[in-house]
């Protein structure tokens, strides 16, 4: 996965809730649609990296036979020095990237 170059690295960053909220204004709507994906891409992001990182699973559990592996040490560097989840999905949210529709609410039937 390649870094999103509009997405800081920083997880700390002050946000306008008037740019969250958008068009519906509605605060709470804005934080459930960024935080589902972030766990989307979070998924994602565990997954390539458990993928890259199992070329280098040892089936020896012995203490003394484990080394220290460069490639293996880079690639997990690469992972923390990207952007996190959270901060992706927020940057897809305010660029207008992201894509959802709300559940269709089912009116209650009254029993008579």
């Amino acid at each position: 996965m390649k870094p999103n170059s509009n997405a800081p690295s920083s997880s700390i960053i002050t946000r306008n809730v008037a740019d969250i909220t958008g068009d519906n204004g509605n605060v709470y709507e804005a934080i459930a649609v960024i935080s589902k994906r972030a766990n989307q891409l979070s998924v994602k992001l565990k997954e390539e990296l458990n993928d890259r990182l199992a070329e280098f699973a040892s089936t020896v559990d012995n203490l003394e036979e484990v080394f220290e592996n460069r490639e293996q040490i880079e690639i997990s560097k690469f992972y923390e020095r990207m952007p996190k989840p959270t901060s992706t999905a927020t940057e897809e949210f305010l660029e207008g990237k992201l894509n959802f529709r709300r559940r269709e609410e089912t009116p209650e039937k009254l029993d008579l």
